[in-house]
C-alpha cells in the first residue's frame, strides 16, 4: 500500500471519529446541557440531532417528564385539636429550568427530592396545625392540597423545579390512638344498635297489640252479626212452625210427643217409671187402640 493511501485512510478514520464525537441526540423526553471545560455553554430543550465541539465539550442529559416522589414512611403531624395523625403523601414534579436545577443541586435527583420532601413536610405541618381532623380528612382537603402545592412550588422554583400536584394518600391515627378510637366507635355502634332494637321491639309490641285488638273487634262483630242472623232465622223458623202447627194443633201435639219419645228412649238401656195414667202415654195408648 502506498504511503499516500495510508495517510488518506488514517485521516478519514480520524475525521469519522471526530464527527461521531461532535454529534449527540436529544430525546423528546430529555433536556441536555452542553459543558465546555466544566462550564455551562448552552441548554438544548428541543429533540433532534445536535452538535458539539469534540474533546472540549461534553453533554449531560436530564429527564424532562413529570416525576413522582412518594414518601416511604408516613409522617406524624399534629392538628389544631392537638391530636397526632399519620400522613402518607406524594408529589408530582418536573424540571422546568435545567440550568438552575444543575446549579442548585448539581443535577442530583436525590438532592432535589430531599429538598422537595422537606418543603412539603414543613408546609403540611404548618397547615395541619391550623385545621381539625374533620377538615383535614374531608372538610377542607382540596383547599389544603392547593395551599400546600402553591407554597411548595414557590420554594421549588428556586432550584429549577416546578411542583404540579401534592396529594394525601392516607390520613390515619397512630396505633395507640386508633385502638381507643376503635373501642369508642364500637361502643357507640353497640349503643345505637341497642336503641334500634329497643325501638323495634316497642314497635313490634305496638303492632301486635293493635292486631290483637282488631282481631277481637272483628270476632265480636262477626259473633254479633251471627247472633243477629241466627235470631232472625230462629224467629222465622218459629213463625213458620207456629203458622204450620197452628192449622192443626193436634198434629203439633203429636209431633212434639214423638220428639219427647225419641229423646226419652234414645238408648236401649233407658228405663222410665211413670204412672199408667200419665199424659206421656197419651199417643202410645191411642196408637195401641187404633192398632187393635
Amino acid at each position: 500500500m502506498k504511503p499516500n493511501t495510508t495517510n488518506f485512510l488514517v485521516a478519514g478514520v480520524v475525521v469519522l471519529i471526530l464527527a461521531s464525537m461532535s454529534i449527540f441526540i436529544v430525546d423528546q423526553r430529555q433536556t441536555a446541557i452542553v459543558f465546555q471545560l466544566g462550564e455551562v455553554v448552552r441548554v438544548e430543550t428541543t429533540p433532534g440531532i445536535k452538535w458539539k465541539m469534540p474533546l472540549v465539550q461534553n453533554v449531560r442529559f436530564f429527564d424532562s417528564r413529570i416525576l413522582t416522589l412518594d414518601s416511604d414512611d408516613p409522617e406524624r403531624f399534629i392538628t389544631a385539636e392537638k391530636k397526632n395523625v399519620l400522613v402518607d403523601s406524594f408529589i408530582k414534579w418536573r424540571i422546568f429550568d435545567v440550568k438552575q436545577y444543575y446549579i442548585s443541586v448539581g443535577g442530583d435527583e436525590i438532592r432535589a427530592q430531599t429538598r422537595l420532601m422537606q418543603t412539603v413536610n414543613s408546609t403540611l405541618r404548618e397547615e395541619f396545625g391550623k385545621r381539625t381532623i374533620h377538615e383535614v380528612v374531608s372538610g377542607q382537603r382540596d383547599e389544603l392540597m392547593k395551599v400546600v402545592q402553591e407554597k411548595t412550588d414557590v420554594d421549588a422554583r428556586k432550584i429549577g423545579v416546578e411542583v404540579l400536584d401534592v396529594r394525601l394518600k392516607r390520613v390515619d391515627f397512630p396505633i395507640e390512638i386508633s385502638d381507643s378510637v376503635y373501642r369508642r366507635m364500637d361502643a357507640e355502634r353497640k349503643r345505637v344498635a341497642n336503641e334500634l332494637r329497643a325501638t323495634g321491639n316497642a314497635e313490634s309490641e305496638k303492632i301486635r297489640a293493635d292486631a290483637d285488638r282488631q282481631r277481637e273487634v272483628i270476632l265480636a262483630q262477626a259473633y254479633r252479626e251471627a247472633q243477629i242472623i241466627k235470631g232472625a232465622g230462629d224467629a222465622r223458623a218459629t213463625a213458620l212452625y207456629a203458622a204450620a202447627f197452628g192449622r192443626n194443633p193436634e198434629f203439633y201435639s203429636f209431633y212434639r210427643s214423638l220428639d219427647v219419645y225419641k229423646q226419652g228412649f234414645k238408648n236401649k238401656s233407658d228405663v222410665m217409671l211413670l204412672d199408667a195414667g200419665s199424659p206421656f202415654f197419651k199417643y202410645l195408648k191411642g196408637s195401641s187402640r187404633d192398632g187393635k
